[in-house]
């Protein structure tokens, strides 16, 4: 599934994403091609007024990969039963991540400057406080001269034991997931109602859906929940899920800005977890090994820890971040998605909040001449 790249040999800027085997031939690519010729109608070469040219990016799983094999299905067996050769159940590609990437990760924030972003902002802070209060979690900072001991810090709040860390990001993965899913379900039912192409903003919302989907079954093989725990989960998706589809119906751009924002908080707790990792204030998870479903997830190597999958994770909602928030940037009712087909790797994602929108009009057009290149030269 991640084994070739769309631009492979040609950007060297390209993410490590995974793509149809038939992007490599030559009638796969002048299609491919085809969706991003220009339009002489647009405004722009991110609008597409018309919905001729949409940019629709390749989503397949290659089942050639050695790490996925495919259980046969036999004629008249019980299909539900066959699956369990699988190492996952994961369809669309996302990146995968050099060590050098996994490190240029920064915690940035973008200030709000109009009153949709600033509302967007604030529901993020109040979602945070909210569920901090009922966490009863404090982000309290440790004493330069402190000589307590890790069980003294435990016991003040200063830090997280594992189990603390675990329920945290559990809760979170569960409703990370939820706005991808909302946003390419009405973008899907658009489109059908409308009988015309999307520009290729479903692909990239249901990625950013199941990636946060595997967050949470990665870490899901460290802990069972409890039948309360599920119960809180259970009613949190409930509300967060209407309240986002009813606010998507208003105003898509500031529901990305939100999540968007949302992901700026992801990356400071994967952050911080990653710190207090690394200072050894969280022993269990040291040395732990990193579930099969992550390395198969990742391509991690065969000896990685836990430590190696949160900086993928956190390389993830730093992907997350970026799109979103430029998403944001650009009409979302006209505007081709520039991240189709190809995004910028994490020395650009993990320093740069987002692209503007004239800055995602460039790179949807380098996309297209490189694309172009491909389909001329084969």
């Amino acid at each position: 599934m991640l084994q070739h790249s769309i631009l492979v040999g040609v950007a060297p800027q390209i993410t490590k994403r995974a793509c149809y085997n038939a992007l490599l031939v030559g009638p796969a690519r002048l299609n491919i091609s085809r969706s991003f010729s220009a339009c002489a109608r647009r405004y722009n070469d991110l609008t597409d007024r018309q919905a001729t040219a949409a940019a629709v990016g390749p989503h397949k799983h290659n089942t050639s990969s050695p790490s996925l094999p495919v259980t046969a299905v036999s004629p008249g067996a019980d299909v539900s039963h066959q699956n369990t050769a699988n190492h996952g159940d994961w369809v669309l590609f996302h990146p995968v991540y050099t060590p050098e990437e996994l490190k240029a990760v920064e915690v940035l924030h973008r200030e709000a400057t109009c009153f949709s972003d600033k509302l967007a902002a604030n529901l993020v802070k109040l979602c945070r406080w909210g569920y901090d209060l009922v966490s009863r979690y404090k982000h309290k900072t440790i004493p330069p001269d402190s000589n307590m001991t890790l069980e003294q810090l435990r016991k003040e709040g200063y830090v997280l034991d594992d189990k603390q860390w675990l329920q945290r990001i559990l809760f979170l993965e569960s409703i990370a997931g939820v706005p991808g899913m909302v946003a390419a379900t009405l973008r899907h039912l658009q489109s059908l109602r409308l009988m015309r192409r999307d520009n290729g903003w479903i692909h990239t919302c249901l990625e950013e859906a199941e990636n946060e989907r595997m967050h949470l079954m990665t870490f899901m093989t460290l802990r069972n929940p409890s039948i309360f725990f599920r119960a809180i989960i259970l009613g949190a998706q409930g509300v967060f899920y209407n309240l986002f589809f009813l606010s998507y119906l208003i105003s898509p751009r500031a529901c990305h800005r939100f999540v968007g924002h949302l992901e700026e908080e992801a990356v400071l707790t994967y952050t911080k977890c990653i710190k207090e990792i690394e200072a050894g204030r969280v022993p269990e998870w040291s040395d732990l090994p990193a579930p099969q479903i992550a390395i198969d997830y990742w391509r991690l190597e065969p000896e990685a820890n836990l430590l190696d999958v949160i900086y993928a994770v956190r390389s993830d909602e730093t992907t997350h971040r970026f799109v979103n928030h430029s998403l944001a940037n650009l009409d979302v009712k006209t505007d081709v998605n520039p991240f189709a087909l190809r995004e910028p790797d994490m020395h650009v994602k993990g320093k740069k909040i987002a692209f503007e929108r004239t800055e995602s009009e460039q790179y949807f057009k380098e996309t297209r001449e490189m694309l172009h290149k491909m389909s001329t030269d084969s």
